[in-house]
């Protein structure tokens, strides 16, 4: 739960949900759509929503759209007293912090998810320099999301230590494709307040089992309630269900990215009648019939 809008007072735990972007048939938003996934995670224990992720194709988005998707959010979770992380910020600092500040228009965000910067590569150096500039300008904490087989930026455990002492940073989306040494080295020792959240769907077991708070998981659109009773398994000590659910779960997750992200989880959403198709923008292309009906075997 998070707590304030201070880094300084917030925990971060729990499932997150980084919402997809539905589409009707005539390629606009499906807003109902998208209502009711929210409704449905946050039903099932979420601790909240991730607006604008990586998982709802927010490059593909315009302004108008990525606004209108943070105003749906906004009414549900203060509707229902729940947390609102939203994605923001580019490679560039001081086009970051204009869209840190604007996030001060909705006092239910809670959090800021931003990207350690892409395609430029800084040095780590840079990377804590970009991030000690937002954390001075940003009026909601910031969760930074380490995702180096995106960005072409690793950014490792001695670095993110650093950034988790920074005022206004209060925790990181670990998702660099497994359980490496800095995985296990910054889990063994995380700085005072910081959360660090699992993004490898597969690996969220593994990441609570070594004391991660979380995750922000897309595949937790499917039986989110089993990824809430993991969190909850692996917190309150029972090993065994913690590990079997766990794997379930990892076996689960896979499937759902055998293709590119979010298009398998929408082809099962679309099957299961809850969007009304599996439309994705280009560059994306809807996954293969193969791919989706093996996710939907495994449900």
């Amino acid at each position: 739960m998070v707590v304030g809008r201070e880094a300084g007072a917030m925990t971060l735990s729990g499932v997150y949900l980084p919402l997809i972007t539905p589409f009707a048939e005539d390629g606009e938003i499906a807003f109902e759509a998208l209502e009711g996934l929210a409704h449905a995670a946050l039903e099932e224990g979420a601790a909240g929503l991730v607006a604008l992720g990586t998982t709802a194709e927010v490059a593909t988005l315009t302004q108008e759209e990525r606004r209108a998707v943070v105003e749906l959010c906004a009414r549900v979770c203060r509707e229902r007293g729940a947390e609102l992380v939203v994605g923001a910020g580019s490679s560039d600092t001081r086009s970051s912090a204009e869209a840190l500040r604007a996030l001060k228009e909705w006092p239910e965000v809670t959090a800021a998810l931003v990207t350690v910067p892409s395609f430029v590569r800084p040095s780590e150096v840079g990377v804590l320099a970009h991030f000690t500039a937002l954390s001075e300008q940003t009026p909601v904490p910031i969760v930074v999301y380490n995702i180096p087989y995106r960005t072409g930026q690793s950014v490792g455990a001695a670095t993110l230590r650093r950034l988790g002492e920074l005022p206004m940073v209060a925790g990181v989306k670990h998702a660099v494709g497994g359980v490496d040494q800095d995985t296990v080295t910054l889990l063994a020792d995380p700085p005072e307040d910081f959360a660090v959240l699992a993004g490898d769907d597969p690996f969220f077991s593994a990441l609570l089992a070594l004391g991660a708070s979380g995750g922000i998981l897309a595949s937790a659109h499917l039986h989110t309630r089993l990824f809430v009773d993991l969190v909850e398994a692996w917190r309150s000590g029972e090993v065994a269900h913690a590990r079997a659910l766990g794997h379930r779960l990892s076996v689960m997750s896979a499937s759902m990215f055998a293709e590119p992200n979010p298009t398998v989880i929408k082809g099962v959403l679309h099957a299961q009648g809850r969007i009304p198709t599996a439309s994705v923008r280009l560059p994306l292309v809807p996954a293969s019939r193969d791919s989706v009906e093996a996710a939907l075997r495994l449900l």
